[in-house]
This record gives structure tokens, C-alpha cells and sequence, in this order.
């Protein structure tokens, strides 16, 4: 059995709407157990960097940075591995996912450098969100 399932898809765009400035060393956020989740059209999902690894289900992700929050231009595939790109800037890759917030919206962890905010990249409403495929990653 191939634990690889990626085959080729769509780059997912968005646009910031609303650009956070803060950080936190205590957010408790949970990775769910999914490697990807769809995404549509329309819906507005929250950025959150981490410099924090563990894809572990369940894992606790404390050391956050803040970017925003993102509309979705079209529908598509979000994975974990994929390359976040904000505002021309690569950011990191996607982590996981955290759904404190459902239904209201999905947090997009994206692995970094450090816990960047919005403030740090300088970013305004506006500012294009790229998520790219990365390369296949194997599931749990």
C-alpha cells in the first residue's frame, strides 16, 4: 500500500481581510488528525504561524503568531506541507489545523521561521494568499 496520496491540484488563492497584530506563548490550540481539508469559495479562514513541528493529532501549539484572516477566491484542497505565500512573501508551510472556532472558521496553522503577525510582515486588506502544493507528505 502507497502511503504517498497527493496527486496534482489546484493552487488555492485568497485575499486578506482582516490583518492581526498579536502573539502568544499559551494559545493551547489542538492539531486535528487531518493531513488537508477542503476549502470553498467565499469562506474566511484565520492565518496562525508557529515555529512549533509536531504533526502529531492532538498536539498543543502554544507559540503563536497572528497574520489574519483570509477569503478563499475559489474552492479547492489545503494539505499540510503545502507552501504559504502572503503578500509575495513565503511564510512557511501549512502545519495543520485547529477548529476551535467551528463553524465560525478554520485556523490555518502555517510552520515558520518564528511567530510572525501581521504587523511583522506589514500587511494590509488586500494582501494575496497563495497556497501552493508542496511535496506529498505521508499520512497517518
Amino acid at each position: 500500500m502507497n502511503p504517498v496520496e497527493d496527486g496534482p491540484k489546484r493552487t488555492v488563492t485568497g485575499r486578506v481581510v482582516k490583518v492581526l497584530v498579536h502573539r502568544r506563548t499559551d494559545r493551547g490550540m489542538r492539531l486535528q488528525e487531518y493531513a488537508s481539508r477542503c476549502v470553498r469559495r467565499g469562506e474566511v479562514h484565520e492565518l496562525v504561524t508557529t515555529d512549533q513541528g509536531d504533526t502529531a493529532p492532538g498536539a498543543r501549539i502554544d507559540r503563536v503568531g497572528f497574520l489574519g484572516f483570509a477569503e478563499l477566491e475559489h474552492g479547492g484542497v489545503i494539505d499540510r506541507g503545502d507552501t504559504v505565500t502572503v503578500d509575495g512573501v513565503e511564510i512557511g508551510t501549512v502545519l495543520g489545523f485547529d477548529g476551535c472556532h467551528l463553524p465560525n472558521h478554520l485556523n490555518i496553522l502555517v510552520r515558520a521561521r518564528a511567530p510572525l503577525t501581521g504587523s511583522d510582515l506589514g500587511l494590509g486588506p488586500e494582501a494575496p494568499v497563495v497556497f501552493r502544493q508542496g511535496p506529498p507528505v505521508e499520512r497517518r
